[in-house]
């Protein structure tokens, strides 16, 4: 968002969000403004006469003490080596869950803009990435790309309109629901609700399974590279690996390096880190073995945190996957590619996922400023050449259906914001939270060979009666400083920008499962259940059913109890 249209605001309120500085008060051009409206040899970096193939690789749940280069204890020497060689994001912003991420990805787009804003797209739910959205791929293929996608689709499949094929991907193999078997791409989503889930374009892949995913996919990925000619048509593949994600599976080989680690769980996902980075060395090979790699741009990035107590790790930041603290929403990217024009450097410039929706449509020669309404900025200059982002602030979300916080109010907010919504945005230096962000703490690197209690409590910090943080996020990057009190004029502009953000905002769409989308009834594999023709019935808002708090705390203690045993025996299994 631009300077200019920040109205309303003082220049003192401007320059306390870090909007604007005493020596550089000059406005910055949105995406409507920029240098994609021109034609594509202008556009073109390093002046390349043809438009680039851009490589997207997605990996899921890869925390930010995952990759070699933040001094992890896993091994990454590819992803360290093109990161290297190109160019760091270490002021990187992703979603905190797995389809929030993927939508803003695919259409440039906020969840408030598109009615996702709240959790995931469950397999059995009638709800889809909104069909009324141009997505990037779809804008590819307008300015003459190949597209194909390969991996984890997970934004929604209950009709054949929803899915990659008729969403702007010329070809798909994968998976379509947000967690497979890694070997036999079988998934449940409760007691007998279990089903096949690979496919090939829009038809079930019986009899391709057996082969470890990040391999399959892979090899997908190295066919397509072999059979497209790369001086005739500028390529577009989206790499959506399902690793690292739960459940935690790789081939014996891989483990072995880290037989020293003691953490069971940490040693099975360091190894399915491991097999990705090998994954990640077989496509770079490819692109040079058949010509693409010269004038390709490679991108790499995570979809969001770690989650601790399945192996990935966020240190030094605090929070993990599922929160809307740094270690959930700051994640893993670099770019690599022979066109930039500035290599081998470490960017701070502020960087979200859905600015990659017009950055790419720019790089393609396409103009990002027809597609009306994005949230997403040309970040290009920034990454190639080191220029200053035109991003200034980022609204992580605004949901208005997670558990409100008990300590919220409109009162605590200054009469501006009920804080009991959860709720986070970024403006310049200043981060805001309102409502539950979830678990803040910070987890050390996992030595230890199991999970007790106390560990997981080393650095938890318990606030129940407060539903506002304020940091300084430049300053402050691990969140353990709280200005909120001390500084009550930045929380009261924030509050206001949230404000702002969710007029615009469209109602959310979370309908209630259908049972007709049990695999059991569709052959025994997940796919769609809803004919195109049939007219939408979803409810809109979901409400929450109200749950019997005696029952939930006594299968609390019954999981925990669980918890502990499983424990005991993992550390007895490798």
């Amino acid at each position: 968002m631009a300077v200019s249209a920040l109205t309303g605001f003082s220049v003192v309120s401007l320059l306390s969000l870090g909007y604007l500085s005493w020596d550089l008060m000059s406005p910055v051009p949105n995406q409507m403004e920029n240098e994609s409206v021109k034609n594509f040899r202008d556009r073109s970096p390093v002046g390349s006469p043809h438009p680039p193939h851009i490589i997207f690789i997605m990996t899921d749940d890869q925390g930010f003490n995952d990759i070699g280069y933040h001094g992890s204890d896993i091994q990454t020497p590819t992803l360290d080596k093109l990161a290297a060689d190109g160019v760091k994001l270490e002021n990187y912003y992703i979603q905190p869950i797995c389809t929030p991420s993927r939508s803003q990805l695919i259409t440039g787009r906020y969840q408030i803009h598109t009615g996702l804003q709240h959790s995931i797209i469950r397999p059995r739910q009638p709800n889809c990435l909104p069909l009324d959205q141009v997505t990037l791929p779809q804008r590819l293929q307008e300015v003459g790309y190949s597209t194909h996608m390969v991996g984890k689709w997970h934004l929604g499949f209950y009709k054949k309109e929803c899915l990659p094929t008729r969403r702007g991907f010329h070809t798909y193999f994968g998976s379509l629901t947000g967690s497979v078997d890694y070997y036999t791409y079988k998934t449940c989503d409760g007691p007998g609700m279990c089903g096949f889930d690979l496919h090939e374009g829009e038809s079930v892949a019986w009899g391709q399974g057996g082969k470890y995913s990040t391999h399959l996919y892979t090899q997908r990925v190295r066919k397509i590279l072999a059979s497209h000619d790369p001086l005739a048509q500028p390529l577009f593949i989206y790499l959506s690996f399902q690793a690292v994600h739960t459940p935690l599976q790789s081939p014996r080989e891989y483990i072995y390096p880290y037989r020293g680690l003691g953490n069971v769980a940490r040693r099975k996902y360091a190894a399915m880190v491991s097999a990705v980075d090998e994954a990640v060395k077989n496509v770079t090979y490819a692109l040079r073995k058949y010509g693409y790699y010269r004038n390709s741009v490679i991108i790499f990035s995570t979809d969001n945190g770690g989650q601790p107590i399945s192996g990935g790790n966020n240190w030094p930041l605090r929070g993990r996957k599922g929160t809307y603290w740094e270690g959930g929403v700051r994640g893993l990217g670099f770019v690599h590619s022979p066109l930039l024009r500035r290599k081998r450097r470490v960017s701070k410039a502020l960087v979200h996922i859905t600015d990659w929706y017009p950055t790419l449509v720019g790089l393609a020669g396409g103009n990002a400023s027809l597609s009306e309404g994005l949230d997403g900025y040309d970040v290009w200059g920034a990454i190639s050449e080191g220029k200053e982002s035109p991003r200034l602030e980022i609204l992580h979300n605004i949901d208005p259906l997670y558990n409100p916080a008990r300590s919220g109010s409109l009162q605590s907010g200054y009469g501006i914001w009920n804080t009991a919504v959860q709720a986070s945005i970024r403006a310049g230096d200043w981060k805001l939270l309102t409502g539950d962000p979830g678990y803040g703490d910070w987890t050390p690197p996992q030595v230890l060979p199991g999970f007790p209690g106390s560990w997981w409590n080393l650095e938890r910090q318990l606030e129940p009666h407060k539903s506002v943080w304020l940091f300084n996020i430049s300053r402050d990057p691990y969140e353990r400083y709280d200005l909120a009190e001390q500084r009550p004029d930045v929380v009261k502009e924030l509050l206001a920008r949230l404000v702002s953000y969710n007029r615009t905002s469209i109602p959310v769409r979370y309908p209630s499962e259908d049972p007709r989308g049990n695999p059991g009834l569709n052959g025994g594999a997940w796919g769609p259940w809803v004919g195109d023709d049939e007219e939408e019935r979803w409810d809109g808002l979901y409400h929450k059913k109200r749950k019997d708090v005696k029952k939930i705390y006594k299968l609390s203690k019954t999981k925990s109890f669980f918890r502990r045993l499983n424990t005991k025996m993992m550390s007895n299994q490798i």
